[in-house]
């Protein structure tokens, strides 16, 4: 909804308050279709979506036939089933609040943009239809770029002689050759077989093209943590999930018949933890080497959610606590 007004190349956003009370006058004048909180990893997203949801229905329970806000995930990885402390779905945070996209599908099963995209517009016209205010929050990038903007990748299909080729490359061969071509998306940057499948849809050549859904005027909500704060956040809740039986988690999916390779697919916990798993690497190193890969996540989140901003997305950044 309009114009940004931080500037895209400096490091810390200009933060904001957030009008509560404001909102909800631009939702009653009907012009916003959607809010979305987004943020990198740790910054506490889904407390702030279910706390922000709950505001705005105390205050719309004024109205007569009062609407609800009504939360759908924007994570690529909480859609899968059994996936859930990796994914810090954190479900006992929602409540009361309704919300939509998280275990929708087996672990093991490839989910993409494509199918997002769907799902979400079904979902998102469900609650229109009901009369609520549909809430978007994660910090997929790329999903919430998608949904709001109405573009889809093209359907390039398989070209097998270009696979081979790009799996002689190691990955951060491929993460130069990805972000030398677009901006990078953070989930795809984490995944050897997610950047061969990107290469593979940026070398067909074919170009993104608009969907047959409509744009959203959002109204986007940024959280913002300072980098040391940010990175005390990440490593505290990484202790907590190691001793809430994450391991125990991924170990259950391999015995489950899920090969190593489709949980390396997913990245970041359950890629560290496959190889702690499968002998590659001690704990020690596993949980050294998964905090510094969530940091650089969280970093290359933050650089995404600017290069919107640099592309006239405007996001009202503000400090979560």
């Amino acid at each position: 909804m309009g114009k940004r007004g931080n500037n895209p190349e400096a490091e810390v956003p200009i933060l904001e308050t957030v009008n509560i009370e404001g909102l909800v006058s631009i939702w009653k004048a009907g012009a916003l279709d959607l809010l979305c909180v987004l943020g990198p990893t740790a910054s506490g997203k889904t407390r702030y979506a279910v706390a922000l949801a709950r505001k705005l229905d105390a205050l719309l329970a004024e109205s007569r036939k009062a609407p609800r806000v009504e939360i759908i995930s924007a994570d690529s990885r909480q859609v899968y089933r059994g996936m859930d402390i990796g994914t810090g779905k954190d479900l006992e945070e929602y409540g009361e609040i309704p919300y939509h996209l998280i275990d929708i599908v087996d672990a093991g099963e490839k989910y993409d943009l494509f199918r997002y995209q769907a799902d979400f517009e079904k979902v998102y016209r469900e609650i229109r239809e009901r009369g609520n205010i549909p809430l978007l929050c994660g910090g997929t990038g790329l999903y919430i770029q998608a949904v709001t903007e109405a573009f889809h990748l093209p359907d390039v299909p398989a070209d097998p002689g270009l696979r081979a080729e790009l799996e002689e490359a190691d990955i951060e061969e491929l993460r130069e050759a990805y972000a030398e071509r677009t901006e990078p998306d953070p989930e795809v940057m984490v995944s050897k077989k997610r950047l061969i499948r990107a290469l593979e849809v940026l070398l067909s050549g074919r170009p993104v093209q608009r969907s047959d859904y409509q744009p959203k005027r959002t109204f986007f909500i940024g959280l913002y943590l300072p980098k040391e704060q940010l990175h005390a956040k990440i490593a505290a809740r990484l202790k907590a999930r190691l001793e809430s039986g994450m391991v125990e988690e991924v170990k259950g999916l391999l015995e489950s018949g899920l090969g190593a390779e489709d949980l390396i697919y997913y990245g970041l916990e359950y890629k560290f933890i496959t190889y702690y798993l499968t002998g590659v690497m001690d704990r020690e190193t596993m949980a050294a080497q998964l905090e510094m890969a969530i940091r650089h996540f969280a970093k290359r989140q933050m650089t995404f959610f600017r290069s919107m901003e640099s592309k006239g997305t405007c996001i009202h950044w503000t400090d979560p606590s």
